[in-house]
């Protein structure tokens, strides 16, 4: 899943992509790199963030959803916690909804059910800008699973047929415990869902002593990938897809998913 930010405060390229044809370019170029899926985001949701409007929502994503589903063919996702955002965009071609609220919004769910789309169904305690508040767990994986758990239940009871799960990387944990998360991965696995997970040059990779920027964080991206995939991960949310497709070749060849010589 390539990355798509059109907002000016991501963590790592908010504004880089903020202008359509620019959002566009991107976007294809993700595709040509063999991302599966588009993931577009107009409201960063990075530690401390404050939310947006609706109307500012869909005024950074709708000129590049409607432009990408015209260019390309993979299915896209609208990053939102927005319903009504979900439902507009879905109208203008989206075909996964991945809510960071985990369907907190009862609405959501029914907004995905009657447009059959698919979602995402993350963990995160708070919001965006609270949630590095809290992050103390008894039993980390155990209450994450018993979260998703009972959300992608609702979501099936509301008439949602496709449903992934995200433990939630980065949101509402600290370093260490995200690296339980990839430890522990396959504890979520054994819910049913396809587990997606987002690494990709966070800031728990640069808790580690060589203390890098998150410029220089693809090699730990890369092992978080690695790691994740090994321990059950079906989907891997990344800004990095060409060099991510080919560590995910290896670990496909090291658990005898594809031919070799």
């Amino acid at each position: 899943m390539g990355i798509l930010n059109v907002t000016p405060d991501s963590f790592s390229d908010g504004g880089r992509f903020r202008a359509p044809g620019a959002a566009v370019e991107r976007g294809l170029r993700l595709v040509d790199e063999g991302a599966d899926f588009i993931d577009i985001g107009g409201e960063s949701s990075r530690p401390g963030a404050c939310p947006v409007s609706e109307s500012e929502e869909l005024h950074r994503v709708t000129p590049v959803l409607r432009a990408l589903v015209r260019q390309c063919d993979v299915p896209i996702s609208i990053d939102t916690q927005k319903p009504s955002v979900a439902r507009l965009c879905l109208d203008a071609g989206a075909a996964i909804i991945n809510d960071i609220g985990g369907l907190r919004n009862p609405a959501m769910a029914k907004v995905a059910a009657s447009a059959g789309a698919s979602v995402v169904i993350m963990h995160m305690r708070g919001t965006p800008h609270t949630m590095q508040q809290d992050t103390g767990y008894g039993d980390l994986v155990a209450e994450i699973r018993g979260y998703l758990e009972s959300s992608a239940a609702a979501a099936q009871r509301a008439g949602v047929s496709e449903i992934a799960i995200d433990p939630g990387i980065g949101f509402g944990k600290t370093a260490s415990q995200n690296f339980e998360i990839l430890a522990r991965l396959n504890e979520l696995g054994s819910l049913g869902y396809p587990v997606l997970i987002g690494p990709s040059r966070k800031s728990f990779l640069g808790s580690l002593p060589s203390r890098l920027s998150t410029e220089e964080r693809l090699e730990g991206t890369l092992a978080a990938v690695a790691a994740g995939a090994m321990n059950g991960a079906r989907i891997v949310r990344v800004h990095d897809v060409k060099p991510c497709r080919r560590v995910l070749e290896v670990v496909d060849a090291v658990r005898g998913k594809v031919d070799v010589g």
